[in-house]
């Protein structure tokens, strides 16, 4: 009777070369897919935290245009009104003290808020220099879609245009389309909102 005997041996070195290069390709194709995951991820959550950023600046601006009233020095409470620029006066930090008050879209990618304070006797407001500036949204593509920024509206909802007609508005729209790579999904984002003026309608 014959003893059978089993010898136990390791990989040769050809199945220990076909098993790296396999473990290999497996490791590129997955860290591949994770890093196409985590750029795709990156950049999505990148313009959501841009769109939330414009949110909260258009919250600000719409809580400021509907608190606008008469300045300290009885100046009219809407001052400038046009397609990308809107001052007004309005006590923004509720100090009983009346600001001027600026947002701006500068055309490229920025809307700036800049506040000046009403100072001396009698009560004067110096524009060459602002006492505050805050960066309101970023990424802003409304000069690439052609959109106005703010629009101007009476009583009746007559969009108005004219400077000569400021007095007049009662109503004002704001809107921002906010996309960090034009050329790249999700594609852009637009918010709007609006106020009325309500401190002008119990003066007026």
């Amino acid at each position: 009777m014959f003893n059978k005997i089993f010898l136990k041996r390791g990989m040769t070195l050809v199945e220990m070369m076909v098993a790296v290069s396999l473990f290999s390709i497996l490791t590129l194709v997955v860290t591949s897919s994770i890093n196409a995951m985590y750029r795709y991820n990156s950049y999505t959550f990148a313009q959501a935290y841009q769109v939330q950023n414009a949110r909260l600046g258009m919250q600000s601006l719409i809580r400021d245009v509907r608190e606008m009233t008469f300045a300290d020095d009885g100046t009219f409470p809407l001052a400038i009104m046009e397609e990308n620029k809107i001052a007004f006066y309005s006590d923004i930090d509720r100090d009983n003290s009346v600001e001027y008050v600026e947002f701006s879209y500068n055309g490229t990618t920025t809307i700036i808020k800049n506040v000046y304070n009403a100072t001396g006797s009698p009560l004067t407001y110096n524009l060459g220099s602002p006492d505050e500036t805050y960066t309101l949204s970023r990424y802003v593509q409304n000069n690439i879609q052609g959109t106005s920024t703010f629009m101007y509206y009476d009583n009746d909802g007559n969009q108005l245009f004219s400077p000569s007609d400021i007095t007049d508005v009662r109503f004002v729209q704001a809107q921002i389309i906010v996309n960090i790579d034009p050329v790249r999904d999700p594609g852009q984002f637009m918010l709007r909102s609006s106020a009325s003026l309500r401190n002008v309608k119990e003066n007026i």
